[in-house]
């Protein structure tokens, strides 16, 4: 007894030549299908390379479009074909062109002769198949897809969308069940002669030709009716990425590939000489009663599947620009946003950076520059201090500046009068810690000496722009971590309210000598704002300032001095 190989092949006929007198040598008769809409010339050179071997046949041929009846087809013709010029055959294996052996062929005979009423083929129901890729799982089964998905995508997609609106559904034959799996199985000769034979294969066959992708679920349906034994597992390794397209292994896979501990892979990249000489060598016989275990690797591909959506948080590149559904991080690392305490303190970034060691810049979305720290023009990894060039890209000009300065903690000012463009992107950051005073963007104009006019102009527009931002750091879909005060609750206690934020960024101030912080005073501030609202501009964003409990303006006081911490 011994065990058929049945070969599927389109392209890269060389290599295929190569694997299938390997098989051939070994004592396994191999049946090869070649693509019709492969040129004759191309297809004599590959018939002529194995011409010497009385045990490779190539069977009669079909075209074989993806996701149509000529894969199955194909299938059928070269397995007709072992069945009826290869008596002692016991198993058939199904690969392609594209497929390797890794382990010795005595091993899996061996394996094959442990369980030789067992079909490895991989069978499911469509409820419980969880790699369908393109939205046709059941529906596959009850419409008709009469137009090639690849040529003909446009009449593909209308032909599917009128048969749903008008409520066509096809009946499946009453003795099937639909399964799905991969393509690449290990049938036994008693349930391949059954499915080929089978008094209902012209119906079994009609009903296929209109089934979407029929190749994963023909032998994969008749096997649950005919096997004796399923095991619902394919002896090929076969991986996927998240798209439905196949990986392809390379020579840097030889280490991945020997431990998986299979005994066919696919696909192999053609160029790939490493592998082919490694595994089509002499190789000595292993352990032949080692399973094979894809799980040991597909946990590998499965991770590098991630990385290949997600890639590392906060770095954006030409071969990894991900999707807004994939990243769940704007960034790399966590940085504070700051609204309203440069209004609130005196020289509040100078304070800052001190008083934490962070890098403290200014309004960095400042609508006529970029206020890098220091007052840069340019900063780490060439960021342009140039705003026309930051608003192009906002969100890549944080991601570039938190990336560019890992390991150092970044902090930054924001505010109404700044470009708010970069707004929701702060709030659905998890590494965003940002701190808001609201209304203290009034301060400013209560200092600026301008008419009055023109404030409650200026105080109607920030404070119509900084709601609309509160609004968005209130929503529930918000991932960074805000904290909202009013300007009137922030003042009754401005520095324990500083200390907690900076000891929330992990930087405990030292006990001496302490730098000092200084909030800045505000004389006639209650007064300018019930000015304000005797005008009809009320900022409610300020809070509840009490009104003085005497008429005219208090005595200004000398400015106060606070030791953040005391």
């Amino acid at each position: 007894m011994s065990t058929g190989i049945v070969m599927l092949a389109h392209t890269a006929f060389n290599r295929a030549a190569q694997v299938a007198r390997h098989w051939s040598e070994k004592g396994c008769p191999v049946v090869i299908h070649v693509d019709n809409r492969v040129s004759e010339n191309a297809f004599l050179k590959f018939t002529q390379a194995l011409s010497d071997l009385t045990n490779v046949k190539f069977c009669a041929r079909h075209a074989c479009e993806w996701g149509t009846w000529g894969m199955v087809a194909a299938t059928q013709s070269a397995s007709e074909m072992m069945l009826a010029e290869f008596r002692e055959v016991d198993h058939v294996l199904l690969t392609s062109g594209s497929c390797l052996p890794l382990r010795p062929v005595q091993e899996l005979e061996s394996f094959l002769k442990r369980h030789p009423d067992t079909d490895f083929i991989e069978s499911a129901t469509t409820e419980d198949v969880p790699w369908t890729v393109g939205g046709l799982d059941q529906e596959r089964f009850t419409l008709r897809f009469p137009f090639s998905w690849k040529k003909h995508r446009w009449l593909f997609d209308r032909y599917v969308r009128l048969q749903r609106r008008v409520g066509f559904r096809r009946k499946i034959p009453n003795d099937l069940t639909p399964h799905m799996g991969s393509q690449w199985w290990c049938l036994t000769r008693h349930t391949l002669d059954a499915i080929l034979n089978s008094p209902d294969r012209a119906e079994h066959d009609a009903y296929f030709r209109k089934v979407w992708i029929p190749d994963e679920s023909y032998f994969q349906t008749l096997a649950r009716v005919y096997a004796r034994k399923i095991r619902s597992q394919s002896l090929t390794l076969a991986q996927f990425d998240y798209q439905g397209k196949p990986y392809i292994f390379y020579d840097d896979h030889l280490p991945l590939l020997k431990r998986s501990n299979c005994f066919i892979a696919r696909k192999i990249w053609p160029a790939s000489n490493t592998l082919y000489n490694t595994f089509l060598r002499k190789q000595s016989k292993g352990n032949s009663d080692v399973e094979p275990n894809p799980g040991r690797i597909a946990r590998l591909f499965s991770n590098a599947t991630e990385r290949r959506i997600r890639g590392r948080a906060g770095l954006y590149m030409q071969s990894r620009f991900p999707r807004n559904t994939w990243d769940h991080h704007l960034t790399s690392a966590p940085y504070s946003v700051f609204e309203g305490f440069g209004d609130v303190f005196e020289n509040f970034d100078s304070w800052l950076g001190k008083a934490t060691g962070a890098n403290v810049h200014g309004h960095l979305f400042d609508r006529d520059r970029v206020q890098f720290a220091d007052d840069q023009d340019c900063f780490c990894g060439a960021i342009s201090g140039n705003a026309a060039i930051r608003d192009y890209n906002p969100e890549g000009f944080l991601s570039s500046l938190i990336w560019n300065t890992r390991g150092e903690r970044q902090c930054f000012q924001f505010g109404p009068a700044d470009n708010q463009k970069i707004s929701k992107q702060l709030a659905t950051d998890p590494n965003a810690r940002i701190s808001v005073i609201s209304g203290a963007w009034i301060i400013p104009l209560f200092k600026s000496g301008r008419s009055f006019g023109q404030i409650r102009t200026e105080a109607a527009r920030l404070q119509k722009t900084e709601s609309k931002h509160l609004d968005i750091l209130r929503a529930s879909w918000v991932k960074a971590q805000v904290r909202i005060w009013t300007l009137a609750d922030f003042m009754e206690a401005p520095v324990e309210n500083l200390q907690s934020i900076v000891d929330e960024m992990g930087a405990h101030l030292p006990h001496k000598p302490a730098p000092a912080v200084k909030v800045t005073e505000l004389p006639g501030f209650r007064e300018f704002l019930q000015d304000l609202r005797d005008q009809g501009m009320h900022p409610w964003l300020t809070g509840d300032f009490q009104a003085p409990t005497a008429p005219g303006k208090p005595t200004p006081r000398e400015p106060r001095s606070y030791m953040a911490g005391k």
